[in-house]
């Protein structure tokens, strides 16, 4: 259980920081998103571990489990993307001309 959990922690913690170097504009400060990627990986690993039942525990089954908890808990922190200063010609809501 100690191998899992150390495991889980140190792919989440790899996994956000990966969020952090790719994605810095659009998440918020980056302790915040090491913190929760590492927590994320600690709950999906203790969700597999549980949802697995006793007897049937390996230790691949519990890392990917909390790499995919994670990868959920880290999309959710992301913002949109900066849209472009472009104006369109129409004004939002308005109908098309005949003519």
């Amino acid at each position: 259980m100690l191998l899992e959990a150390l495991g889980s922690a140190l792919l989440g913690l790899a996994l956000s920081a990966a969020a952090v170097r790719t994605f810095a504009d659009r998440l918020p400060a980056s302790r915040t998103v090491l913190v929760s990627g590492v927590l994320g990986a600690l709950f999906g690993a203790y969700l597999t571990h549980f949802a697995l039942g006793p007897g049937h525990h390996t230790l691949f089954a519990t890392l990917v489990g909390g790499l995919l908890v994670s990868a959920v808990v880290l999309s959710l922190l992301l913002r949109p993307a900066p849209r472009s200063r472009r104006r369109s010609h129409r004004p939002p809501f308005s109908l098309p001309t005949r003519g």
